[in-house]
Formats: C-alpha cells, sequence, structure tokens
C-alpha cells in the first residue's frame, strides 16, 4: 500500500504533508469544509492532482490528517491498494426533490457490488435527511450481516445546515459513497469506543417515530430535556450534543446512543440522529475530556488486538459531540490512537454527525453516535 497526503493552505494552495510520490488509480478521500467543497471548481481541482483516481468526497465537523485536526480546510488522503481491489458505488436520497426510505436506499446501494470475495466496505454518507438507523439495517440486508462496514455521516461544523458527498463529481447534497474492498490480502479490523456516563432517572420513552422522540413517562420530552439542561436549554439545539440519551431497547442486547439533532418547539419534540423505539429505556449522558481521551485509546488497543499485521491505514471517525467537549484537546484523542496503533500507519478521518461500525466482535454494523470508530486496513 502506497499513501499521499495533502493539505489545501491559507493560500489555497496544495501542499503535500507527506513525501511526494506517484500514484497508480488511487482511492482519493477528499474530506473538507462544506463550504469549501462547494467551489464549483473542487473536482476539477482534484483531478488535475490525480488524474486517474477514484475521488471521494464527503464534508466533515473537522479534519483528520496524521495527527492534526483542522478546521475550514479540506484535506487529501490518497491510496494505492498493490495487492487488493476495490470498487465504487453511489446512491442518492434525494429523488424528484422528496427525500426516499433509507432501508432501501442502503440495501440497494450494498446490493450494487459483486458479493465474490468482498471483504469491507467504507461508507462516506450524506448527514441532513438520511435515517442512520435505516441505513445501516438496509445495508446490513444486503450482505446477510456478513461483511464488515464501517464509515460515517457527513457533517457541518456544527451547523447542521448542509452535508455533502460525492464520487468522481461535485460534492451535492443526499449523496451516499460506498467503497468495496476485494481480495484475500486485505485485512480490516476495527472498534468502537464511547467514554459517556449515564447519569438521572432511566425514563421510558412513551411516544415516538423514527427518529422523532415526542414522550418520556407520557410527558413532552422536550420540555423534560430542558428541565435537566436548566440555563443551558437556552442553547439548544447546540448544547444537547453535549447531553446526549443513552437508550437501551428490550430486543437489543447492547444500549446506543443517540444525538439530538434538532428540537421542535411547536410539537414539543425532539430530532435523534438515529431510531428510538417506542418501549424503549432513556437515559440521559455525560462525560469529561479525559474519559473521551481514555476511550479512543480503549478503542485503538481493542481494534489493534484483533489484527495479525501491523495497519498500513488508520480510518478515524469521531463524532462532533467529542470534538465540542475535547474544544483545544481534540487532537489528544488521535494522538493516543496513534500511540497505540504506531506511528507508520497513515491516518485520516473526520468528525461526523453519526459513526458506523458494528458492535464490538459483532458483524452487523450499527448507527453510533458521540462515539469514536476506528477502522484499521493493511494489505
Amino acid at each position: 500500500m502506497k499513501t499521499v497526503q495533502l493539505k489545501l493552505n491559507k493560500q489555497n494552495e496544495f501542499e503535500y504533508t507527506s513525501e511526494k510520490q506517484e500514484l497508480k488509480e488511487p482511492l482519493v478521500l477528499v474530506f473538507g469544509n462544506r463550504v469549501l467543497l462547494q467551489d464549483p471548481t473542487i473536482y476539477d481541482k482534484i483531478k488535475s492532482i490525480f488524474n486517474d483516481g477514484h475521488i471521494v468526497f464527503g464534508s466533515t465537523s473537522g479534519d483528520i490528517i496524521s495527527n492534526t485536526v483542522s478546521e475550514n480546510s479540506l484535506t487529501i488522503t490518497a491510496i494505492e491498494f498493490e495487492k487488493s481491489s476495490f470498487l465504487v458505488k453511489k446512491a442518492n436520497i434525494i429523488k424528484e426533490d422528496n427525500v426516499i426510505d433509507s432501508y432501501e436506499t442502503g440495501k440497494q446501494l450494498i446490493d450494487q457490488f459483486p458479493k465474490e470475495n468482498l471483504k469491507y466496505v467504507l461508507v462516506i454518507s450524506e448527514g441532513s435527511f438520511i435515517n442512520g438507523s435505516k441505513l445501516t439495517i438496509g445495508m446490513n440486508s444486503a450482505t446477510d450481516s456478513n461483511i464488515l462496514i464501517t464509515g460515517g455521516l457527513c457533517g457541518d461544523d456544527d451547523k447542521f445546515e448542509t452535508t455533502l458527498a460525492s464520487y468522481n463529481e461535485n460534492p451535492k447534497q443526499g449523496e451516499i459513497v460506498a467503497v468495496g474492498f476485494y481480495g484475500d490480502t486485505i485485512e480490516v479490523t476495527f472498534a468502537t469506543n464511547g467514554g459517556w456516563i449515564p447519569f438521572g432517572p432511566e425514563r421510558i420513552v412513551t411516544k415516538s417515530k423514527d427518529n422523532v422522540l415526542y414522550e418520556l413517562d407520557d410527558k413532552p420530552a422536550l420540555d423534560l430535556y430542558k428541565t435537566y439542561l436548566g440555563s443551558k436549554s437556552k442553547e439548544l439545539p447546540g448544547a444537547a450534543l453535549l447531553f446526549p440519551l443513552n437508550v437501551t431497547s428490550e430486543n437489543e442486547s447492547k444500549s446506543v446512543v443517540r444525538t439530538i439533532l434538532n428540537i421542535d418547539e411547536e410539537k414539543n419534540s425532539m430530532i435523534l440522529a438515529g431510531d428510538i423505539k417506542e418501549g424503549s429505556k432513556a437515559q440521559l449522558m455525560m462525560t469529561g475530556m479525559d474519559n473521551l481521551v481514555d476511550a479512543a485509546e480503549n478503542g485503538a488497543v481493542q481494534a489493534l488486538r484483533l489484527r495479525e499485521n501491523k495497519p498500513d491505514l488508520a480510518i478515524i471517525v469521531s463524532c462532533i459531540g467529542r470534538k465540542l467537549v475535547l474544544d483545544q484537546r481534540v487532537e489528544e484523542e488521535i494522538e493516543e490512537v496513534i500511540e497505540v496503533i504506531g506511528d507508520k500507519a497513515t491516518v485520516c478521518g473526520f468528525y461526523s454527525y453519526g459513526e458506523i461500525a458494528p458492535f464490538d466482535l459483532e458483524m452487523s454494523c450499527q448507527l453510533h453516535n458521540q462515539s469514536i470508530a476506528i477502522t484499521l486496513i493493511s494489505e
């Protein structure tokens, strides 16, 4: 595996952050600020550098390259696979100005891949219209839950206005891109970890629909949430990123964390990043900086422990909520991952509106929030 990394500098010029070398038909991952990706010339600019590249774009809430986290930037990681191969497929959640079913979109996306010798799929999804829970269920249904899928939902800093993605064209709304990896020589391991701690009473979800939460214990959910936030309720919906919900369903063995993406004052409801079922239990969560950094380290240890070979590439998808809590210390969670996996692996990734990966030691991918998802790849 050969890799090259570049970054768009303040002079609007690309500068190499790694050794410059020629790559043959590379996979080119371009993560960047949404406004920068709306430049109508952005695809042509990247194409001029990697003429035969397979170029995948995704907007972010912060870019990860090497041991740094950048904002208002654009980073490029180009990868040439020398022993294995890959295919890129795409779908769009918007059809004729209507948002279509996320489950079917996920299923149809993965159905495009020939399944023989398919080992792993990386998904870069738009993050504005998609129901991430249904997307992952749909993708699992197309694989019989026996193919590893990781990735994330694109971000837009903490604005939650517009997210963009694309393959071999200018980034656009509604797009979901999947990269399928083939070959006997490719090795992929992963881990997810959170570091958030539940607090307060556990309440029953008494009214919800898909990813909209209306009532907890037969009371308006938004009113209860505001009561717990106190003075911070004036900062909603942004303040909600600091206090996600721990959700446990009767038919699920493990709980999931759900971020509140928006609120509806008129309906007294909260819009979550993923589904929340009636009858499930919900509890507020909080965290501290050290908890998040420790969780990143533990996740890296878990991903590395499952491997036979040292990783060539680490793709890190971490949540915007973690970034807001860590603030000036945000790079520490990336540094902890590198400390564990070693400094020989190329590191890239982004801060997201949702992380896609299975639970540890499982294969069915899930939508996670407020987590760090680490995927380690080698040939």
